[in-house]
């Protein structure tokens, strides 16, 4: 019950009768409040649903891809990676897998409650409406842990899905992916039913002059699903329900590395929509996870079991109020609160004798954030200024850590880490000038934070031959930022922005180096020869400064759109990190590039993307360099009749290597190769 009294709290005003009596006609949407005046002040883009559509891959971490600066820990997508390490970041701050970017769905937060990476598989293309792009952190209007920035995906809309939408196709290496969308509509409101599912043999992940007996090709088969209903419950008043589900295996490419995630999310929110507007949100999320690991020889001839993470259940609870007082014209004024609460453990298996484990691990505990958020906007002619802060209240408790034999119980650790708190001010502010009609100049300033997750505080896990030990005194990552831009329009149908910023972020969380094996480490157990032993730590400092730029054209059938960041990051660490300093975080390429360029002509779409990631390093001491890659993707959609459409798609179609880690033994793990697909796409109403 303590858990969900600060839900009631914040929901209480969220009744109809709160509906103003003037409220004007609205149509139901299914979307949130109207966005902020504020945010012409910062560096913002837009992916709407046909760009989604364009996508080769048909899978969002490819569409973010497109946004230059987005990126993931590693290159490897939702077919053939570990999901931990799919968190997401921008701006060149670095990454853990934790998400240091805020992700949203229909306003909730969507990182995993546990480990704060991102379920891709979960959100199927073809029920996403519009993703929205925040570069820079401090938003503090959307909730707390938005350092590098905020990802909005909001799912489509009656108009946007049609009445029926299915999608089928065939692709390399035995792949089938299918989704389907069904939407009803009344005159108070709609429901859409949607379903994804994709499955395919897998590639060898092990580049090919490495490759043993033991390596084979990871498969992988995923699931989602989503209910969704809006109605009006009042006049100006409307009711959004989501449910959500999703199913995802994958193996890793030998035997015993098989993991599988399994989730059913529900979020309920009323929108007010009259003059005075105003939201309330509740959500649950439960989330399970399992992963195998396994110890390959060094002929790669044989793999043997090393860890048995057999389930890591999480849930997390949230709620959120906000309101928008009528202060006029050219004036925008949020106010509101938030709170969200985590908790989750690891259970595992480890140190297998004769293929059996001897051993078992528990370890978890609880993270809770209540904030009070203000944020506003003015217009001023042809200037508008916005200023927004938050206050949040943290709490890290109940941590601990529980390791015993299997055979007879005896305890080999027994520790409870005690509880912590404190408070975190962030905010952001900027001013937009329109100098001429084609012409924006934008400067901001921000600082944003981020607690650690449950897996940073309390887990341990390795990759391959290397371990990583958890460190339960981490501290809140805290990020300042500033930045500059310019919006141009020199021409209809032609846009073009640039943005320099320059990133400060203090205490940045980081598996560092330590020793290398063989031999038995604090919070790991035994590394084999060959194994880096790593610990998570809190870095002094980490330094990003950087350049991107978008443009976007329209020439009759003929589209373009180009994507670049620039970044040049550096560590600043001292004491136990001090052999980092003045490198360049693990995982950062200096720059990332997309392009596409497509023809439409009545109903049919050609197009083309080619992107570009620089070379970076899969380590913290900068001595294991991935090296560079650019791929080719391509999307075609020719129409058969006015609802059917054939469909071909092509990812990496020059086959080129792109490396996505390097082990302590110096193996080389790729990211998918060529894959070629063929559907069909039927779509009525």
């Amino acid at each position: 019950m303590k858990r969900i009294a600060p839900i009631v709290v914040l929901l209480a005003p969220a009744m109809p009768g709160f509906a103003q009596e003037t409220a004007p006609d609205i149509v139901v949407t299914g979307r949130g409040l109207d966005e902020r005046l504020g945010d012409r002040a910062f560096d913002i883009v837009r992916v709407d649903r046909e760009r989604i559509a364009q996508n080769a891959a048909n899978r969002l971490e490819n569409v973010l891809a497109d946004v230059a600066g987005v990126q993931q820990f590693r290159r490897s997508d939702s077919r053939s990676a570990n999901p931990t390490s799919q968190g997401i970041s921008l701006r060149g701050i670095g990454g853990n897998a934790s998400s240091r970017a805020l992700l949203l769905l229909d306003g909730v937060p969507q990182a995993d409650p546990f480990g704060g990476w991102v379920a891709f598989p979960a959100y199927a293309t073809g029920r996403l409406g519009e993703v929205r792009v925040t570069r820079g952190g401090g938003s503090g209007y959307l909730g707390a842990g938005a350092l590098a920035g905020t990802v909005e995906l909001e799912s489509a809309t009656p108009a946007q899905l049609g009445s029926v939408e299915v999608a089928g196709a065939y692709g390399s290496r035995d792949s089938v992916e299918a989704q389907a969308a069904a939407t009803l509509e009344r005159e108070r409101g709609f429901a859409t039913l949607s379903g994804a599912y994709a499955r395919g043999d897998g590639f060898v992940p092990i580049v090919a002059e490495r490759r043993g007996p033991a390596d084979r090709p990871a498969p992988y088969e995923q699931l989602s699903a989503a209910v969704r209903g809006v109605v009006e419950v009042a006049p100006a008043t409307e009711l959004q329900a989501n449910v959500t589900a999703f199913s995802d295996r994958r193996e890793r490419g030998t035997a015993f590395t098989a993991n599988r995630s399994e989730a059913a999310d529900a979020s309920l929110r009323v929108v007010g929509r009259g003059r005075w507007g105003w939201s309330a949100l509740a959500y649950l999320q439960t989330r399970a996870f399992a992963s195998s690991f396994a110890a390959v020889d060094a002929t790669r001839t044989n793999a043997t079991q090393t860890l048995d993470q057999y389930n890591t259940p999480a849930t997390g609870l949230g709620a959120r109020i906000e309101l928008r007082p009528p202060l006029g014209e050219g004036v925008d004024l949020r106010l509101g609160a938030d709170w969200r609460d985590v908790d989750g453990r690891t259970q595992e298996n480890y140190t297998f004798v004769d293929a059996a484990p001897t051993r078992r691990r528990l370890a978890g505990g609880e993270n809770r954030t209540v904030g009070v958020f203000v944020d506003g906007g003015v217009e001023l002619g042809r200037v508008t200024l916005t200023l927004g802060g938050r206050l949040d209240r943290w709490r890290i408790a109940d941590g601990f850590l529980d390791e015993r034999t299997l055979a007879t119980g005896a305890v080999l650790t027994d520790r409870r880490f005690g509880d912590r708190s404190g408070e975190e001010a962030t905010g952001r502010a900027g001013v937009a000038w329109r100098a001429a009609d084609a012409v924006t100049l934008r400067a901001a300033a921000y600082r944003g934070w981020r607690l650690p997750t449950l897996n940073e505080l309390y887990r341990p896990f390795r990759v391959g031959p290397d371990a990583v030990a958890a460190n339960a005194e981490l501290a809140p990552e805290r990020l300042d930022g500033i930045e500059a831009g310019v919006a141009l329009a020199p021409t209809r149908g032609v846009t073009l922005s640039a943005t320099l910023f320059h990133n400060r972020l203090e205490n940045a969380i980081a598996n560092v180096t330590a020793d290398a094996g063989p031999g038995n480490f604090p919070g790991v157990g035994f590394v084999a020869a060959g194994g880096i032993y790593r610990v998570r730590r809190n870095l002094d400092l980490i330094r990003s400064t950087g350049l991107e730029i978008d443009a976007a054209a329209t020439m009759g059938p003929v589209f373009a759109r180009a994507s670049w960041s620039h970044v040049d990051p550096r560590v600043a660490a001292s004491g136990a990190a001090g052999a980092l300093d003045g490198l360049r975080p693990a995982q950062t390429p200096r720059d990332l590039v997309s392009g596409t360029i497509g023809w439409r002509g009545g109903r049919g779409l050609v197009s083309a993307t080619l992107r570009h990631a620089a070379g970076q390093y899969e380590d913290d001491q900068n001595t294991r360099r991935l090296a560079p890659a650019t791929t080719l993707d391509a999307f075609a959609s020719l129409p058969i009749t006015r609802a059917l459409a054939l469909e071909a798609r092509g990812e990496n179609l020059f086959d080129e290597r792109v490396e996505a880690g390097i082990t302590g033994a110096d193996l080389v793990e790729r990211a998918a190769p060529r894959t070629i697909w063929l559907g069909l796409r039927l779509r009525t109403g």
